[in-house]
């Protein structure tokens, strides 16, 4: 009676991380039990690269809102409390949006926190 030896499976696997390991630079590229190690160390920093990236891009957005607010003699924190007192349920990222390309209607929304305060 012959051993089995999981060739097909462990082949497999072991193509799956060489084929995820690709680009990477030098033997963790090329060898396995580098790779191993690389791909799961690649794997803990794309996780958290993406809860990273949504904390990012809130900031580029409120950033870009203060500027737009600064512009116009106002403040970011007075914006907010005014929308939210007027109702208007309009997120950050559309705020910025408005911010960064229509001007006049960011205008509006000030005039209508401004009147909300």
């Amino acid at each position: 009676m012959s051993r089995t030896t999981c060739s097909v499976a462990s082949r497999k696997r072991r193509k799956r991380v060489l084929e995820q390991a690709k680009g990477f630079r030098g033997n963790r590229s090329k060898l396995i039990r580098m790779a191993y190690g690389a791909v799961d160390h690649a794997m803990a920093n794309a996780y958290i690269g993406r809860k990273r990236k949504k904390r990012l891009y809130r900031s580029l957005w409120t950033v870009r809102i203060n500027a737009a607010c600064r512009a116009a003699d106002f403040k970011y924190s007075w914006l907010i409390d005014g929308l939210n007192k007027a109702g208007v349920e309009l997120d950050r990222k559309q705020l910025a949006e408005l911010a960064v390309n229509e001007p006049d209607a960011f205008a509006q929304l000030i005039e209508k926190a401004r009147a909300a305060r």
